[in-house]
């Protein structure tokens, strides 16, 4: 027992050194990741990217906003009358109806306004036309070097005849935004200078041009497809959170990132957000699919381990067992080869006078012989069977008789170890076609661990009898029994049950492991039932069949 202990020990430092190599990186692996998620959670990394794209995007989108604005402006510009037709401010209206006024100024006091003709029964668009007329003219009397310098720096430096600027329009409680372009008409001279300019209202901002806007810099937007997130723009006046004007998938709610127009719409600000999520939603979802793909790869990581951790058990289990078996078929061959040559010197030196008592050394010869025959061929049969090379020859067999030759060449070693034996063996058993040897190879093995794991009650029984529609072979003894839980592992190669009186016992593990086999040749199946204490019965069942049924199943294994 000490010394089964102290193998079994032996073995966990290399268990261990396997499990320092292997686990302690995988699991620092799988802590550095954690603390990566955690890190990133803390300082809301994700939200930090979704935003600076967000602000990137909406960039984009303002520089493209701006240059449709000045395209059209642009070419509103060059139709607008020249210094000298202020009279004409009613045509270009006509032709440009997307503009609320117009207005022209050829000197001090001299400004020429113009408003929609078919908007004049609106009151308030009157007075409206009123109010910008009165502060055009006050611009442009006071501060006409200013506005002139000012545009014409924009010519040269950036190519444009055009200056934007903002209006603010109170009605009720509520400022409307209106977008003021200034710039000099056609006809202005140093000696003559001339300002011109025109306005677009809230009414063309919010439901025409920033709608168009907003569509080219988001195209293909499908307001009913919900099977994704995907961004969307608003416009808003920094004096009222509603939206002026929005991308057609907008579905309300507030803009997650924000950006204050520069230069053509000032006073206007652009927002973004996702349709339908959340930039910390986003960022959770990140952070979930990311623990969820870190425990998968734990759990894979670990199940990879597991399995590793098994196969290397199996692997020094099976070497043990392995040097175990070289020991153990060391000693039963040495065992009765050593009765063998001792029996043999005797007779040789003629020291036995006595004709029965040199019979009785004969029999011990021949049964050693036997024995060592017998011990050989289950070690050649294993050999075949790994190989894959294992023949055997059925005939029909009366497996009666088979039964009771096994058994009478055996009785000499049962009666010696003072075995209580007993037989039942019923009369009317039908032919069974087997391979002789192979079944009575099996029975042997049988009998053989029931005389060696009976220490105290010293009983064999063997009882063969039908079964539905087959044969049963038992083999009983009144032994040290086998634990439930190693019962299904007794017929593996090499196995032997975890008990001191087992390995005390000289084997080689091969017996139960070759009966299965045997038995799983012939169509039939193996089964044990024990109880720790109580002994075991050894029940091989035998189908009964005919020859092409026998000869389907192979000769070979």
């Amino acid at each position: 027992m000490l010394k089964f202990l102290v193998r079994r020990w032996s073995e966990r430092p290399r268990m261990l050194v396997f499990m320092l190599g292997v686990m302690l990186p995988a699991t620092a692996l799988i802590v550095a990741g954690v603390w990566h998620l955690r890190t990133i959670q803390r300082d809301r990394a994700i939200e930090a990217v979704v935003q600076r794209e967000f602000q990137q995007v909406l960039a984009i989108a303002e520089k493209r906003i701006d240059a449709r604005a000045y395209e059209i402006a642009e070419e509103a510009s060059t139709q607008f009358p020249d210094a000298e037709q202020g009279d004409e401010l009613s045509t270009f209206l006509a032709a440009h109806s997307d503009i609320a006024h117009a207005f022209l100024w050829t000197g001090k006091g001299r400004l020429k306004t113009q408003s929609q003709p078919d908007r004049m029964s609106d009151p308030q668009f009157v007075e409206e036309g009123r109010d910008i007329s009165s502060m055009a003219g006050h611009w442009f009397d006071l501060d006409t070097d200013d506005w002139i310098a000012k545009l014409k720096k924009i010519k040269a430096t950036e190519g444009r005849r055009v200056y934007f600027t903002s209006n603010w329009v109170e009605s009720g409680d509520k400022w409307h935004y209106q977008s003021l372009v200034l710039f000099m008409p056609r006809g202005s001279t140093a000696a003559h200078p001339a300002l011109a300019g025109f306005v677009y209202d809230t009414d063309y901002l919010g439901s025409k041009f920033f709608p168009q806007a907003l569509s080219e810099v988001l195209p293909n937007q499908n307001a009913n497809d919900t099977s994704h997130s995907q961004p969307v723009i608003m416009v808003r006046t920094a004096k009222d959170h509603t939206p002026l004007a929005a991308s057609i998938c907008w579905d309300g709610g507030s803009p997650e990132v924000e950006r204050s127009f520069e230069s053509v719409f000032p006073g206007l600000i652009l927002g973004i957000k996702l349709r339908g999520t959340t930039i910390a939603n986003i960022s959770n979802q990140f952070a979930r699919t990311a623990y969820i793909i870190l425990g998968a790869l734990s759990l894979l990581m670990g199940g990879g381990m597991l399995l590793a951790y098994r196969n290397i058990a199996r692997e020094l289990a099976l070497a043990k067992l392995k040097s175990d078996f070289v020991s153990n078929v060391s000693h039963e061959l040495r065992t009765p080869l050593a009765l063998i040559r001792l029996y043999a010197e005797t007779l040789e030196l003629g020291r036995i006078s006595n004709p029965g008592k040199r019979q009785e050394y004969y029999e011990i010869i021949r049964k050693e012989s036997e024995r060592l025959t017998s011990l050989i061929n289950n070690i050649l049969d294993f050999s075949r069977i790994e190989s894959g090379k294992k023949e055997y020859s059925f005939r029909e067999t009366d497996v009666a008789d088979l039964v009771r030759g096994t058994l009478e060449s055996y009785r000499f070693e049962i009666e010696q170890n003072g075995f209580q034996f007993e037989q039942k063996i019923d009369s009317d058993l039908p032919q069974v076609w087997v391979d002789r040897e192979a079944i009575a190879r099996s029975l042997l093995n049988l009998v053989n661990n029931a005389v060696k794991y009976s220490t105290t009650e010293k009983y064999l029984g063997v009882n063969l009898y039908r079964h539905n529609g087959g044969v049963n072979l038992e083999v009983v003894d009144h032994g040290i029994g086998i634990p439930a839980k190693e019962q299904p592992k007794v017929f593996e190669k090499f196995y032997r049950v975890c008990d001191p009186l087992v390995h005390n016992t000289k084997g080689s593990g091969l017996g139960l492991s070759l009966v299965r086999h045997i038995v799983q040749a012939h169509g039939g199946e193996v089964a044990v039932e024990s109880e720790p204490g109580h002994g075991s019965k050894f029940i091989i069942t035998l189908p009964v069949q005919t020859p092409k049924v026998q000869q389907a199943k192979g000769t070979s294994a």
